[in-house]
């Protein structure tokens, strides 16, 4: 048996030890021109070509530390019949899908698990079910790829998600019974829909949440994550008496869609190295960046701070922000932002991937020493990365940006080294 991991997520850099994504599959296909808008695209994907570029990053994060697939791990805890009964029973009381009981205990833990992800096809047995035009008795997770969203590594505990949208709800309750009784992972769940303080309002999504240092968060707030479900981490923190703590909350714009996230403007990339959205992390603009203080079990403080950038800096991180599309044209910046160009995902301090088509960006990264590496050099053994200082791993993006997320929106890291800040 492998060895268990203890969940141990202490910020955006540190070198990776584990990863969970998931290789887009057939759910990506089960979407139509009709249903895409209700599955959160603007269009639909090409599936192949999707996966050409997926394997890119499934490939370069196999070089360089351990990667685990969600349809694996769901499968290993679904030989438990236990388990698989309770998993069961909440997906289908949460989506109200009480009579597909039956049906889903009756296959293999394999096939259980590939259907929860591609969707159960609806049985036409009767006249109402006929007339429908919907195609699934139980919709397919089309955005599961994008792993980072449902659960967040958070120093030694995993916080599920309350996804604002319910299409994605059952990502979440994946995730949790994955984190919750897979021998492989040593770790403690929190959910907000077990607060006393939980709302209809209180939703928030992995992409809104940096672990910016042990102590410090950066969270967004805008379409995804509510100001209810930041503070349900207040209210998480609040009871760590430990240490000071400190939440930092960006404002978001609600349109257009490419702000969807905070790490969709803003990503770690070093020690003393970031990337932004220039027009809305650092120039004037409305959306205003909150400063909260926790100490000693209670909030000391709460009040505006100039941006993100400078609030990290008063914090003792003075972080060099590097711009997504450039500095010299606006029209490159929106561009680049559009198609994720500002969602890199750090497997180790200065070591980051993200998708080559954002031009301007790379020779930014490039201008500021980060050597530019193919991802198929990498996985062909073409370079060797341990000559490089500091990189970036290109991958070809034709179709995933269009999904709308980048590298640190496929990934759920579940360990990284500690940082000596």
């Amino acid at each position: 048996m492998a060895a268990k991991i203890q969940i141990d997520v202490c910020s955006e850099i540190g070198e990776l030890e584990g990863v969970i994504i998931h290789t887009p599959g057939n759910e990506v296909e089960n979407m139509t021109p009709q249903n895409a808008e209700r599955a959160l695209y603007s269009d639909i994907l090409n599936l192949s070509v999707a996966n050409k570029e997926y394997s890119q990053l499934c490939g370069v994060l196999e070089k360089t530390t351990k990667t685990f697939q969600v349809k694996d791990l769901l499968s290993d805890i679904l030989k438990n019949q236990k388990v698989k009964e309770t998993l069961i029973q909440k997906i289908c009381q949460y989506e109200q899908k009480c009579h597909l009981n039956k049906h889903l205990f009756s296959l293999t833990s394999e096939e259980l698990g590939r259907q929860l992800i591609e969707g159960v096809v609806e049985e036409k047995i009767t006249l109402t079910k006929y007339l429908s035009k919907e195609r699934y008795a139980l919709a397919p997770l089309h955005n599961f790829f994008f792993t980072r969203d449902s659960a967040v590594s958070m120093l030694n505990d995993v916080l599920i998600t309350r996804m604002a949208n319910t299409i994605r709800e059952r990502e979440s309750l994946i995730m949790e019974a994955i984190f919750d009784y897979h021998e492989l992972f040593l770790t403690k769940t929190i959910n907000p829909l077990n607060s006393s303080n939980f709302t209809p309002q209180t939703t928030i999504e992995g992409g809104d949440v940096l672990i910016a240092r042990d102590d410090i968060l950066c969270i967004g707030q805008g379409t995804r994550t509510t100001s209810q479900g930041i503070d349900f981490i207040l209210e998480k923190l609040i009871k760590q008496k430990d240490k000071k703590r400190h939440i930092l909350v960006q404002e978001l714009p609600y349109k257009p869609e490419s702000f969807i996230h905070l790490d969709m403007v803003f990503t770690f990339l070093d020690k003393d190295t970031c990337m932004v959205y220039e027009p809305l992390i650092l120039q004037a603009n409305r959306f205003e960046t909150i400063h909260i203080e926790i100490d000693n079990g209670k909030v000391s403080k709460i009040y505006n701070e100039e941006n993100m950038v400078t609030a990290l800096k008063n914090l003792g991180m003075d972080l060099k922000p590097l711009c997504c599309g450039g500095i010299k044209d606006r029209w490159a910046q929106e561009r680049e932002q559009w198609h994720s160009g500002a969602n890199f995902f750090a497997i180790g301090p200065g070591k980051v991937i993200g998708y080559e088509r954002n031009a301007y960006t790379i020779e930014e990264l490039n201008k500021n020493g980060f050597e530019v590496v193919r991802a198929n050099d990498v996985i062909k053994g073409k370079v060797e990365l341990s000559n490089y200082k500091k990189y970036v791993i290109t991958l070809e993006g034709s179709e995933l940006p269009r999904g709308g997320g980048g590298a640190r929106c496929m990934t759920m890291p579940v360990r990284r080294k500690h940082i000596k800040w």
